[in-house]
């Protein structure tokens, strides 16, 4: 991650420092997605953050700071009263808020990991720029230990069923790649592995038929901002006739635990995936649609 490494040089942390004031870290922190706001209050670096996102879930302590922004939408008179030292956004969803902060005279880090190896650098480049190295790098040990049990258990399922995973709904996108590496470690085959390296939300877009006549045995949705609508997936045209509908294994799962690049999608969100997919494998249900 060139980008960061280049940030994690204007900052210059080396050490770990246990004092939230410390000279040299920013102390008023606006996170403006769920995933840095989890992974300040992983580190124990809570009391810096000064205002979240409208979406921040996670710890639910965090919906007692400020909210000062939707996704791709910000207050910035809310941001600028809370006087922040910088700002934490991610990627081009947010490209027009960064430029609209540094217009304002606001230090703004837009993080944009896709991957888990990104994820992984994200953790310990915050980790870094608040002075908590070292409990940056247990956390990522932890995460990593995790993702290495999930792996392991996979390996004992007998067969591993193939995977639609679904972003959005119109149109179909698929093929986020942190979520598609999940899914491998978890124990599920991809149905359109050759997305993984499409950055961009429209490089994405998959054609309904095209994924009934790849036929998925799971299809596991989550859509960023509304509740899924698990009979009109099973309603599509030619949906019917997949082995995941006629088995009854079309999943939600909650955007906050797999749509966000951070802790969660690396904890209880693979886990959830596994759990579905070891559900899966392990019996076969009656025809239905369900949750």
């Amino acid at each position: 991650m060139a980008g960061a490494a280049a940030i994690s040089i204007f900052f210059m942390p080396t050490t770990d420092f246990s004092s939230a004031h410390d000279a040299g870290f920013p102390r008023r922190i606006v996170c403006l997605t769920d995933e840095t706001t989890e992974t300040l209050y992983l580190l124990g670096e809570q009391e810096r953050i000064a205002g979240v996102s409208a979406y921040a879930r996670r710890p639910l302590e965090a919906r007692t700071k400020p909210r000062v922004s939707a996704f791709k939408d910000a207050n910035y008179g809310r941001i600028l009263s809370l006087k922040p030292d910088l700002v934490l956004a991610f990627s081009d969803v947010q490209a027009e808020i960064t430029r609209e902060l540094v217009l304002r005279g606001v230090t703004v880090l837009n993080f944009n990991q896709r991957s888990v190896a990104e994820i992984f650098d994200m953790i310990a480049l915050l980790a870094r720029m608040v002075g908590k190295e070292a409990a940056g790098g247990a956390l990522i040990g932890d995460l990593r230990r995790g993702l290495d049990e999930i792996r392991a258990a996979a390996k004992s399922f007998p067969r591993r069923p193939r995977v639609y995973f679904e972003e959005w709904d119109e149109p179909l996108i698929s093929g986020i790649e942190w979520v598609e590496e999940l899914i491998e470690i978890a124990g599920g085959e991809l149905i359109f592995p050759e997305l993984r390296q499409c950055g961009k939300a429209r490089e994405r877009v998959v054609d309904a038929a095209e994924v009934a006549r790849r036929d998925p045995e799971v299809i596991l949705a989550s859509w960023c901002g509304k509740k899924v609508d698990i009979e009109s997936i099973c309603a599509r045209a030619g949906w019917s006739e997949t082995s995941a509908v006629k088995r009854g294994h079309v999943y939600e799962i909650a955007p906050d635990c797999i749509l966000q690049p951070g802790p969660a999608s690396l904890t209880e969100g693979v886990r959830r995936v596994h759990a579905l997919l070891a559900g899966v494998v392990a019996s076969e249900r009656e025809p239905r649609c369900g949750v």
